[in-house]
């Protein structure tokens, strides 16, 4: 089984002022003259860690990370204006130019895989070839799966806590109810929200919940951006014309090469999506992951993504 490749610090890395008083932290590591490929992390609103650089080949490979707005390193912290999945795509696009990069490897997760394929139909001509992990097509019933009914009956112990911030005459919508309080003047009040909001999502990201996840999230710098811009999105469908707007478009990506990597038992991003998207997609290979639920550094998956990675070199 395939293991991440060693750690690696970054050769170059700046900001990029990309208008509307947004700027974004970008890094490279690796080859300088390798294979360049770019890394979408989740969320929205994650940001980028060093674990994140060592799914690739460091010596084939020019490594490309970047931090979405508002969160990680860029700046405004947390700023919810002129921040949408379309803004995100022109950021990829201004980063790909900045680099003087023709095209690339795209690689992403969870949120990242949602952005990595809006950014592929739009700019297909640019991307080489997809790594998508944890399927998520941000369709309505997604959300109302992991934030109102579903998820909640595998995870009561956790769901309780979820609640508990929000009165019980306002569970009927908890996504609308989140928004409300993640963007109130009360710093105390959205603060709470936040950690409810993310620890939530951590404890349901593994096969077997990891407290460091958890741990993690009780921090505000990680809390507050991940849940102000979820909920962000969230609330306006991710910016999209149609809930099912990835897979009416997919045909603008059936000619790219594509690997789909699913844990079996993922309960934030279940596998019905990628079921879905490999439907509409047969030319993407899916490996189901028997032993994983929604985390990339679960072992199967970890070993999926690198070998999809390690397949890709020879493009």
């Amino acid at each position: 089984m395939r293991e991440k490749y060693p750690e690696i610090e970054p050769y170059n890395h700046g900001m990029i002022d990309v208008g509307n008083g947004h700027q974004i932290y970008f890094e490279e590591c690796g080859n300088p003259q390798g294979k360049p490929v770019v890394f979408l992390h989740g969320g929205p609103g994650g940001g980028c860690d060093e674990g994140h650089r060592r799914y690739f080949d460091p010596q084939t490979y020019r490594i490309v990370l970047f931090d979405q707005r508002g969160c990680g390193r860029s700046l405004p912290f947390a700023e919810l204006a002129h921040n949408t999945t379309w803004d995100l795509v022109g950021d990829v696009e201004r980063l790909r130019e900045r680099l003087k990069i023709n095209r690339w490897v795209v690689f992403g997760g969870s949120w990242g895989s949602t952005l990595a394929l809006s950014y592929a139909i739009k700019h297909a001509d640019r991307v080489k070839a997809l790594v998508l992990r944890g399927i998520f097509l941000c369709r309505p019933k997604e959300i109302y799966w992991f934030y109102q009914f579903g998820a909640h009956q595998l995870f009561p112990d956790a769901w309780e806590k979820f609640v508990a911030p929000i009165p019980s005459d306002e569970r009927g919508d908890m996504v609308a109810a989140y928004y409300e309080r993640l963007i109130s003047d009360n710093e105390v009040e959205q603060l709470e929200a936040a950690r409810a909001w993310s620890i939530w999502e951590a404890t349901l990201s593994r096969l077997v919940t990891d407290p460091k996840d958890i741990e993690a999230f009780t921090e505000a710098k990680k809390a507050l951006p991940f849940a102000r811009i979820e909920c962000h999105y969230f609330t306006n469908n991710a910016f999209m014309d149609s809930p099912n707007w990835l897979l009416e478009n997919i045909s603008a990506i059936r000619e790219i090469p594509g690997v789909i990597v699913q844990g079996r038992y993922d309960v934030v991003c279940p596998m019905e999506s990628a079921w879905d998207l490999h439907k509409a997609w047969p030319e993407a290979r899916l490996e189901i992951v028997a032993t994983a639920g929604h985390s990339a550094s679960e072992p199967g998956i970890v070993d999926g993504l690198v070998r999809a990675t390690d397949e890709f070199r020879k493009l």
